[in-house]
């Protein structure tokens, strides 16, 4: 499962590097598994600040600073473009990181209790080319679709350090 994504990580890894730049992740439905692409790369710790698993309410409330009155009040829910946004700036800022990436979905085999089928996750990248993107899978593997957000999200980050000034 690893393997699949390690070339992604191989290559986000050598532009961070090289960059002097450095990320934060927070993950949900993926489970950890972008943070642990990026962390088995050889010298991880030059660019790899952090990361977090915000997968319950009460996780949200003690892993994050973010007010939950302000998701009220933005009327934003888990598994949406603008929750991966918000998370992915607060942890990028409570760590001092150059990028941050924020994965939130429904992994499956059921649906999230919004009405996200199995398969689906918001991704955000916050830093200097910000990103975001939804992905649909249809699958109900749980498993699988762990894998394929880790490697939605590794894809969408390679994209934005690409994009960005160097």
């Amino acid at each position: 499962m690893l393997q699949s994504l390690t070339p992604l990580a191989e290559k986000i890894a050598g532009r961070l590097k090289a960059r002097g730049e450095t990320v934060a992740v927070v993950e949900g439905s993926g489970g950890g598994l972008i943070s642990a692409a990026l962390l088995s790369q050889a010298g991880a710790s030059a660019y790899y600040l952090g990361g977090t698993v915000v997968y319950t309410a009460p996780a949200f409330k003690a892993l994050t600073r973010i007010d939950p009155a302000t998701l009220r009040d933005r009327k934003i829910r888990s598994a949406t473009t603008d929750y991966a946004a918000l998370m992915v700036e607060d942890l990028r800022e409570s760590l001092g990181a150059s990028w941050g990436l924020c994965e939130s979905g429904a992994s499956g085999p059921a649906g999230n209790p919004y009405g996200d089928p199995a398969g689906h996750t918001a991704l955000a990248v916050a830093g200097p080319s910000p990103k975001i993107a939804t992905l649909q899978t249809g699958k109900a593997d749980r498993l699988e679709n762990m894998v394929l957000f880790a490697e939605a999200g590794l894809k969408l980050f390679l994209e934005a350090l690409d994009d960005a000034p160097i």
